[in-house]
């Protein structure tokens, strides 16, 4: 069945709170940065809230038996993208179907949690064997291709931490771990290290330029890093307090309009100017208590796949949060990834929502003790 009871003070009302004020917080700060997408962003997170709901209801283990549906369900929406997709600022990373605009690759996140959680519970008898990892190498490796082609470089790299989360999640024994790490660290050095050279090919001209801009940003101050030191700019001029919410001030970064994508990159630069560290910090602890509530959870999952769920969305709420805080305030190069809850982006507002409420749900089964085998065979 894919509803069963539950007794409410099994469900997470705490994790619902930090959700819904992530993404309360996020309207008002889209609000500001584009006034134009604020009612967007409001309808998109009530419809969010909505969806979250609705999933929390459905028993985890239900979803979990179509997995090799969601899995090609997410080749086919990535292949389309390639045919048939929408081009915004060179890039083709969007579909349209039914007058409805999405990007498939962040649903990807999602589907792919889902898919390995269920994957990973079925052969966790011989998941530690070679055959085994390699072919999950191959699984996350397809929709990683397609994702990079797009070019989505950011979203490929957030999915390969993902998939490292997972993996750990599914417990991957710690020698199979140092051992992957000894080869892959001076492999990815030099593959980086490749990837820069000229003539690699592996790299577009705008994605070097942005590593570079990252290690001599003096050198690049009027090309690649010129966003990311305005954004450095905007949080150091809100101080302790903030210029205030949609303030006039004529020292205002984002109102000088020398911010863009402010309203998904860099969205964390318009809290910083105008709500101040005190706010920054809001933002910060919320999310960080966001993904350590999904782990929580899944630390008292009743079985293997709930608990790769909760550690994925766990992972993906706090490595992305970290990583978008990182670009905004020059930490990290400038890769493109929304902040959870708050950037602009419906799709990824949507599917956010939508996985915290499978992690409710399992979180509802916490005390009841179900056994995979039984409700997904």
């Amino acid at each position: 069945m894919p509803f069963k009871k539950f007794k409410i003070y099994d469900y997470d009302f705490k994790l619902i709170l930090l959700v819904v004020a992530l993404a309360v917080i996020g309207v008002f700060a889209v609000g500001s940065a584009q006034n134009d997408l604020q009612s967007k962003q409001m309808y998109g997170a009530i419809a969010g809230f909505v969806v979250m709901l609705m999933v929390s209801f459905i028993d985890y283990h239900f979803l979990l038996k179509f997995y090799w549906v969601m899995y090609v369900i997410n080749i086919v929406l990535l292949v389309l993208v390639m045919l048939i997709g929408e081009t915004h600022n060179n890039a083709q990373r969007w579909l349209v179907i039914g007058g409805i605009q999405f990007q498939p690759s962040e649903l990807a996140k999602i589907l792919l949690i889902l898919f390995f959680a269920a994957f990973i519970m079925k052969q966790k008898d011989n998941f530690n064997s070679f055959p085994m990892i390699a072919l999950c190498v191959l699984l996350v490796g397809i929709p990683m291709v397609l994702i990079i082609r797009q070019p989505d470089l950011s979203t490929t790299i957030m999915i390969a931490i993902l998939f490292a989360v997972l993996m750990f999640a599914g417990k991957l024994k710690f020698r199979i771990i140092f051992g992957i790490l000894a080869v892959a660290i001076p492999l990815v050095a030099i593959g980086i290290s490749f990837a820069m050279r000229e003539d690699s090919g592996l790299l577009e001209d705008y994605q070097k330029n942005r590593i570079l801009s990252w290690q001599n940003p003096d050198e690049y101050a009027d090309e690649e890093a010129y966003q990311q030191l305005n954004s450095v700019t905007a949080i150091a001029s809100g101080m302790m307090d903030g210029k205030g919410y949609r303030n006039n001030a004529i020292t205002s970064v984002k109102n000088g309009n020398f911010l863009s994508e402010d309203q998904t990159d860099f969205i964390f630069a318009v809290i910083g100017e105008e709500f101040g560290f005190k706010g920054s910090v809001v933002v910060i602890v919320l999310v960080i208590l966001v993904s350590l509530e999904c782990i929580a959870i899944g630390r008292r999952a009743p079985d293997l796949a709930g608990q790769i769920i909760c550690a994925g969305m766990g992972g993906l709420i706090g490595f992305q949060g970290i990583i978008n805080i990182g670009v905004a305030t020059f930490l990290l190069p400038n890769t493109g990834l929304p902040l959870p809850f708050v950037s602009y982006g419906l799709t990824s507002l949507l599917t956010l929502f939508a996985g915290m409420g499978i992690v409710i749900n399992v979180r509802t089964q916490v005390k009841r003790g179900n056994s995979l085998g039984e409700s997904f065979d």
